[in-house]
């Protein structure tokens, strides 16, 4: 996909604006990697997570009325995973030690998702050849 550079891009500077942040995926919402910036996590296997946990995030919200799905979190014992919508297309998800700012994150992380939703589907829109 053309936007994969810019999606990358987009993840570092995060990752450089967020410090506690230990991984960055953007994924299509059917489970496929996009870009990644993250060291030892193995990036199809969070893809297809997402993607599978966005699903059933997607009929919750629906299912109570909340709208469509903007964001999901999730702490564990060693730190967070947040999952944001990025544009119609894509997903991105955060891996942050567990003294990160949330407030913070979800700051940085929606103004991220906006410009690699962006990114994304300005990608899907275009003819590959023009």
């Amino acid at each position: 996909m053309a936007a994969s550079s810019g999606v990358l891009d987009e993840l570092r500077r995060l990752r450089t604006r967020l410090p506690q942040l230990t991984g960055a995926f953007a994924a299509s919402v059917d489970g496929l990697v996009l870009a990644r910036d993250a060291a030892d996590t193995e990036a199809e296997s969070v893809a297809a997570l997402t993607a599978a946990a966005l699903g059933v995030a997607q009929r919750l919200t629906e299912t109570t009325g909340q709208g469509g799905f903007r964001e999901l979190l999730v702490r564990g014992e060693g730190g967070y995973v947040a999952t944001y919508a990025a544009g119609s297309s894509a997903v991105l998800t955060l891996l942050a030690e567990p003294r990160i700012n949330v407030g913070r994150l979800h700051l940085e992380a929606r103004r991220a998702g906006v410009r690699i939703g962006e990114l994304v589907d300005d990608a899907l829109d275009r003819p590959e050849n023009a």
